[in-house]
């Protein structure tokens, strides 16, 4: 069977499930392996539109790619889009390789042109020998089992049809078909990772063992295979610890449970993965385990993991992500760290406490409270009784008697006894909990701010 028809076979045993009619997205950038894959798609029947892009990387071989292409699009007679980017420029603003923002450019435009177009798909002409390079590359900067499967053949609105195929392959089909290419020069260049990989190091280790690409490829298939039963699991697992707390973006799970999965590295890893923690943080999030309330770290996907009492709090680090801050105080609690500040707690009997209070203290009837208290920020809507008053006020309003500033207000905290608030900390005391004479336990809270 020569490489059409395995192509044909594999497309209706893999790729069946896109529309019949649809036109397809082919980034083409004038290499064998781009070269091949529209002539493919020719033979088999497919609609298609090329698309390539001038990084002008390469000066005049830049330009001679783009003239290439599109001598390519007239041959098949089909509509090619092109577009020139300053690479360099987008890289230095970026703060990123060279090779890191041609792959982030590349992308972008091309899902651009997907959804202005409604192609049926993105497709790569990514083959075997890429596959390879990825992950042993993956393995070498280290990686979990995912990072072992290799380049994935579907991937959210992208396809890789050529990924079963090894270059030789594609190579052959090329010289078969009379079919000309370009070579990119800076393929030969080890200054580039894969580069090093394709052109130094597996021509070293197939020295060794010349099997070596097909037992890669054989090994990939079969990670492949045990990833989909080991996420499965993972996923089980996350369905089970992971509670949603009311407040947008934000997700609980309790440290006694996560305590309680081994091995701790590998669960920890793939719990918090999805919220931007780094492999390096792992050990971070294990010491947050037994770390004081409220100490937390934060992701390179803006997340921040909150030690909460008996839980991890997962919630976007923005402003708003303090403002949704909140956290429960028992009964036995004596001291508790939050954003705000530190805060704390003493029972006594009445007789036995002086009762002497200022902004940072508040003195309370323990007759009337009940635990656990909730500690969180101001939100609109609140109200409670000043002390002294025997109506209610919106603390909003209470804030401008206040003659609190706009950042003040933004960062005032509140305690709640049973939805009741029994101290706006800092300021003042609710009416209904105040100390009478016939009190007899009393609750005094101290706040500081550092």
């Amino acid at each position: 069977m020569n490489l059409q028809e395995q192509f044909i076979q594999q497309w209706k045993a893999k790729f069946s499930f896109i529309q019949k009619d649809g036109k397809f997205l082919l980034a083409v950038s004038g290499g064998t392996d781009s070269v091949v894959m529209p002539d493919l798609f020719n033979n088999a029947g497919l609609d298609f539109c090329i698309a390539h892009c001038n990084f002008q990387l390469r000066g005049e071989e830049s330009l001679r790619d783009e003239e290439f292409v599109k001598q390519l699009a007239i041959k098949y007679q089909k509509e090619i889009f092109i577009k020139r980017f300053d690479t360099n420029q987008y890289a230095e603003e970026n703060k990123m390789g060279v090779q890191e923002a041609a792959r982030d450019i590349r992308y972008g435009w091309f899902n651009e042109l997907f959804h202005k177009n409604s192609f049926a798909a993105i497709v790569t002409a990514h083959h075997a020998d890429d596959n390879i390079e990825t992950v042993l590359m993956n393995l070498f900067r280290g990686t979990g089992l995912n990072g072992m499967t290799g380049i994935p053949q579907f991937n959210s609105n992208i396809i890789r049809p050529l990924l079963d195929f090894k270059k030789e392959q594609l190579l052959q089909y090329a010289n078969q078909n009379g079919l000309s290419f370009v070579e990119d020069s800076s393929n030969s260049s080890v200054k580039y990772t894969r580069n090093f990989f394709r052109n130094e190091l597996l021509p070293a280790v197939k020295k060794v063992y010349p099997q070596a690409e097909d037992n890669v490829i054989a090994s990939i298939e079969r990670f492949k295979e045990a990833n989909v039963i080991y996420n499965a699991h993972v996923n089980i697992v996350k369905q089970k610890l992971f509670e949603l707390t009311g407040n947008p973006g934000e997700v609980r799970i309790a440290i006694l449970q996560l305590k309680k999965l081994l091995p701790a590295n590998t669960w920890i890893w793939e719990l918090f993965k999805d919220y931007g923690a780094a492999s390096g943080q792992v050990a971070e999030i294990i010491k947050l385990l037994d770390a004081a309330n409220a100490a937390y770290i934060e992701t390179s996907a803006g997340f921040r993991i909150i030690k909460n009492r008996k839980w991890f709090i997962i919630t976007p680090a923005s402003k708003s992500s303090v403002n949704n801050y909140h956290t429960i105080i028992e009964a036995e609690d004596s001291k508790v760290i939050f954003p705000g500040g530190m805060l704390q707690l003493e029972k006594s009997v009445a007789e036995k406490i002086n009762i002497h209070t200022s902004k940072e203290t508040a003195v309370l009837d323990m007759k009337n409270i009940t635990f656990p208290l909730l500690l969180r920020k101001f939100k609109q809507g609140d109200y409670f009784y000043p002390l002294g008053m025997q109506k209610k006020k919106k603390l909003s309003r209470f804030f401008i008697d206040q003659k609190l500033s706009a950042d003040e207000k933004q960062n005032a905290w509140v305690i709640e006894s049973d939805k009741k608030i029994i101290w706006v900390v800092g300021m003042r005391i609710d009416d209904r909990f105040k100390v009478m004479p016939s009190t007899k336990e009393i609750l005094k809270l101290k706040w500081s701010s550092t």
